[in-house]
């Protein structure tokens, strides 16, 4: 079985997105387990609801969590296939993305590279959208490097914003294909249908 590591901050819509698409069997994988850096989150609830385990993270020395640089040993000996950041607000450190080079997935709620970079997660990044009176915004899923939204893009959804009223309209409509795109993006990776030609991520039917 593909084995899964999911981390989390925030309620867990995109990791629902997963357990759905797995209870349907779109995705023939397992989800080993969840890391969160806080403890009071939606997305912790629903683990705990699915019997995965959860563990606590943290940049410096919190009891009960476990330092987010040594989290590549628990990764390893959970023998993790792919890990997902599922709305992650952390930075990966570069000893785990060493350890996993085009084994790490983000999903970000824009068209990257616009609109991506240190500080530019959840209503930040719409709001910028929103401000820019773009026309069209949407979902990405890259490959996480040492840099902020930098990774090689995998895959990208788009949806017609012209009409949009507010930042929370358009978190909205992107939110509806970030759940359509993870699940897609991680079943085919699950299935060898990824590949990287001359720098550049092709996608096999």
């Amino acid at each position: 079985m593909f084995r899964l590591a999911v981390f989390v901050s925030g309620r867990g819509s995109n990791l629902k997105a997963i357990l759905d698409a797995i209870s349907i069997k779109y995705l023939n994988v397992e989800i080993s387990a969840v890391f969160a850096d806080k403890r009071e989150c939606g997305a912790v609830d629903l683990a705990a609801n699915h019997n995965i385990p959860v563990y606590f993270v943290s940049k410096i020395f919190k009891e009960n969590y476990i330092l987010l640089e040594q989290a590549s040993d628990v990764l390893i000996n959970l023998k993790i296939d792919l890990v997902v950041l599922a709305g992650f607000l952390k930075k990966i450190p570069d000893n785990l993305v060493d350890h996993f080079t085009n084994k790490i997935i983000n999903i970000h709620p824009a068209l990257l590279p616009s609109f991506g970079g240190e500080g530019m997660y959840g209503m930040n990044v719409h709001r910028s959208v929103f401000n820019a009176s773009c026309k069209v915004s949407g979902a990405s899923v890259h490959f996480v490097d040492k840099v902020y939204d930098n990774g090689k893009i995998i895959a990208q959804s788009c949806v017609d914003i012209t009409d949009v009223k507010s930042p929370e309209e358009i978190a909205a409509r992107v939110l509806e294909v970030e759940h359509k795109l993870l699940p897609f993006v991680i079943k085919k990776i699950s299935e060898n249908k990824i590949t990287i030609v001359d720098n550049r991520v092709f996608i096999l039917n």
